[in-house]
């Protein structure tokens, strides 16, 4: 008697990205993944899709800080290049555009790492 369970078909990997980078169900792509900021939802309004079973942990700011320190870094020097700009405003501008970009970006790709988890059905979404 064969006890394993049958294999379950592939989730495509790239929608469930693209749904959760805009903040949607990685299942159906109508609701909304967050009840606030960064707090992912139990369950999804639309297609009740459990969603409490992620496990985003770190990743998330780890991608954020990774993609934002090679977008500034490029940015900064190029910029420093140009002698007229004071000093302040460089003291001044650049972190202001690093927490634009990191509060920007991190509710995005914590979407994505959870549709990425839902697609390979780690950590209880094999159901």
């Amino acid at each position: 008697m064969d006890t394993m369970a049958p294999p379950r078909a592939p989730r495509d990997v790239g929608p469930a990205l693209g749904r959760g980078l805009r903040r949607r169900c990685p299942a159906c792509g109508r609701g909304a993944l967050f009840t606030g900021y960064l707090s992912v939802r139990d369950a999804c309004p639309d297609c009740g899709e459990a969603l409490h079973h992620h496990r985003a942990d770190d990743a998330p700011a780890w991608a954020t800080m990774l993609i934002v320190g090679h977008l500034m870094v490029p940015a900064i020097v190029a910029a420093r290049t140009f002698e007229d700009v004071p000093v302040w405003a460089h003291s001044l501008g650049w972190p202001l555009v690093a927490l634009a970009l990191c509060l920007l970006l991190l509710p995005r790709i914590k979407g994505a790492v959870v549709g990425y988890q839902w697609a390979h059905r780690m950590h209880g979404f094999d159901d």
